[in-house]
């Protein structure tokens, strides 16, 4: 293990919990101890991550009765039908309110196996242990967790936070180059939305972050979760401030959801979605044309995609952002910039400009 491992709380009362961040520490048994109150424990995990990390999780997990539940691999089986799989395995197991549940994987894995512990005797214990770079500073922190519908991304899901977080930076080293790019964009995301420095400061490191450096890694995956879990902790329910987190979401699950899911990656998907927010945010008048094109650089520069797919129109995208949790009493809300690192959610905003936009990107 590196001497390196980081601890930061998200503080929400007697739901706070600890986030851990280094090498190795996935494989920690104190931390596991620490955080699970009963016996009994299942390890639910997918085809690609089990043979990869399954057998240390399960050594850590010695002193408890564990089970696993291994799913296929990949944002279309982000589905009830999914859950319903790892319902199953632990009412065959006879698991009680008082088991944990443990996800070992990417997004798709911790927000089924969130959404399950949410649901299953209408509660019990989940512990993240993310294993790609956008889950470990994104979807692992914050508790939103949930499945996907053909009509919509993440509609169906609750708010339910674990009881921790393992982000081990040692499981970054198997991630394809495509998969961790991915990540990147949520990485850049919270420069765009609250902090200017850190976002400068991945304009300075992007190319040691795509050598995959453990120590700039590090740095980086503990300034994206501070960043989330001081947002979350302002509004954990997402009646305000939180809705930042979405910036470029809306167009980004747009993109996901008419593709069909999994031929775009959430972040190839939400890289783009900025790209777009950032181009409203300039026909506005409110982001100055030199930090759009910083925005769209930076983007560029991390492998990630600065256009959306040609098959979607604009047309189609306003059908789609119509189906968004961001709409309000039928008026839609984006998340849209007044520079790098400040950001707003809003609906005063022109649809002409929006339209133009979108007929910019489909040209």
């Amino acid at each position: 293990m590196s001497n390196y491992e980081q601890r930061l709380d998200v503080d929400l009362g007697d739901r706070s919990y600890p986030i851990y961040i280094g090498e190795g520490v996935y494989a920690e048994t104190n931390h596991y101890k620490e955080a699970i109150p009963g016996r009994q424990v299942m390890v639910v995990s997918n085809e690609t991550v089990a043979p990869l990390y399954l057998e240390q999780t399960l050594n850590a997990l010695a002193d408890f009765d564990v089970a696993t539940c291994i799913l296929p691999d990949g944002e279309q089986y982000k589905t009830l039908e999914m859950v319903n799989r790892i319902y199953s395995a632990m009412l065959e197991q006879r698991f009680t309110r008082q088991s944990t549940l443990v996800a070992l994987g990417g997004g798709v894995i911790g927000d089924m196996t969130g959404f399950a512990a949410a649901t299953y005797q209408r509660g019990v214990h989940f512990i993240q242990v993310p294993t790609t770079l956008l889950a470990q500073v994104d979807s692992s922190v914050g508790g939103k967790t949930g499945v996907n519908h053909p009509l919509g991304k993440n509609m169906i899901g609750a708010f339910y936070q674990p009881r921790l977080v393992l982000a081990d930076t040692a499981t970054l080293r198997t991630l394809d180059d495509r998969q961790f790019a991915s990540g990147l964009a949520e990485v850049i995301k919270y420069g765009l939305i609250v902090d200017e420095p850190f976002f400068s400061w991945l304009e300075e490191h992007m190319d040691g972050l795509l050598a995959r450096d453990p120590e700039l890694l590090a740095y980086a995956i503990q300034v994206s979760c501070r960043c989330k879990a001081d947002v979350v902790e302002a509004d954990e329910k997402e009646a305000g401030q939180r809705a930042l987190l979405n910036l470029g979401h809306t167009f980004g699950h747009a993109i996901e959801t008419g593709m069909g899911y999994g031929e775009w990656l959430h972040g190839e998907a939400v890289a783009t979605g900025m790209c777009m927010a950032a181009d409203l945010s300039c026909r506005l008048g409110w982001m100055p044309q030199q930090d759009f094109d910083r925005t769209v650089q930076l983007i560029e520069r991390a492998k990630l995609p600065i256009t959306p797919p040609r098959a979607l129109t604009p047309e189609r995208f306003l059908e789609l952002m119509a189906v968004d949790k961001k709409v309000m009493d039928g008026k839609l809300r984006l998340v849209l910039m007044n520079k790098i690192g400040q950001s707003l959610v809003t609906d005063d905003f022109d649809l002409k400009k929006l339209e133009q936009t979108l007929q910019h990107y489909a040209d």
